[in-house]
């Protein structure tokens, strides 16, 4: 119970993070920031365990950093189609 508490807890820094890099208005609501600030944090541990990079003797960079990336990508995409979507 408290893993998906941290995840969702998680996802939602990390999608509010990726909407303050994003420029421009990213019209979506906060439960889908946080489910693609998920999305991105679990890709970013996927590609960090592909290249051998997830643990790491201290902080791991490239993970969180990658972790982020995802979270921008996810977000940058998901943002526009849900605009888009709600306009018509």
């Amino acid at each position: 119970m408290f893993q998906l508490l941290w995840i969702l807890l998680i996802g939602f820094v990390l999608g509010v993070i990726a909407k303050l890099i994003l420029r421009g208005p990213q019209a979506i609501p906060w439960w889908l920031t946080m489910l693609l600030g998920a999305a991105g944090a679990w890709l970013g541990n996927a590609v960090a365990g592909w290249v051998g990079v997830r643990n790491t003797s201290g902080i791991d960079w490239i993970r969180h950093l990658l972790q982020l990336a995802f979270a921008i990508g996810l977000i940058g995409i998901v943002a526009p189609a849900w605009s888009s979507r709600r306009s018509r």
